[in-house]
C-alpha cells in the first residue's frame, strides 16, 4: 500500500517524463523515478521508495508540527518529536516535547512533572487507553 506521498512522488515521475519527451529526447518512467529521487536529495529511487514507505499515514500531524491538547487531564502544548505507526490507518504512537512542563499528577501532596509525553493515538488524535474516570489519557487538538 502506497502512501500519499510515495502516490505524488510517482506523479512528479510521470509529469517530468511527459515534459521531457515533449521538450527533447523521451526517457523511461524508471530514469524520471530515479531523476525524482535526486531532486528530492536520495541517491536513488529504492532509497526514497524505502523512505517514504516508512512514513507514518498519519496526515493530520507531523514531526515538528507544534500541537495542543490535554494529557491526564491537564493542558499542554509543544512539538512533535516522533509518530510511528501502531496500526496501519488506526493508531500511531506520538511523542511530544512540551514547551513548558506539566504535572500529570492530581494529587494534592505528591507531583510528577513531565517534559515530554508519549502515547497511542487513534487518527482523531484521542487515546484508546483511558483513566479511571473514563477520560482518554490523551486527546490532541487536530
Amino acid at each position: 500500500m502506497n502512501s500519499p506521498y510515495l502516490n505524488e512522488l510517482k506523479q512528479q515521475a510521470r509529469r517530468l517524463r511527459s515534459e521531457i519527451a515533449a521538450k527533447s529526447a523521451p526517457i523511461s518512467h524508471s530514469q524520471s523515478l530515479e531523476m525524482i529521487a535526486h531532486q528530492q536529495g536520495f541517491k536513488d529511487w529504492n532509497t526514497l521508495h524505502a523512505t517514504a514507505s516508512n512514513r507514518p499515514a498519519f496526515e493530520k500531524l507531523g514531526l515538528g508540527d507544534t500541537v495542543r491538547g490535554r494529557y491526564l487531564g491537564q493542558a499542554f502544548a509543544g512539538e512533535v518529536v516522533s509518530i510511528r505507526t501502531v496500526k496501519l490507518g488506526q493508531l500511531y504512537h506520538v511523542s511530544i516535547q512540551l514547551e513548558q512542563a506539566i504535572d500529570v499528577v492530581t494529587f494534592d501532596s505528591f507531583s510528577n512533572f513531565r517534559r515530554r509525553l508519549s502515547c497511542t493515538v487513534d487518527h482523531s488524535g484521542v487515546s484508546p487507553a483511558r483513566t479511571s474516570n473514563g477520560e482518554p489519557h490523551m486527546i490532541l487538538e487536530l
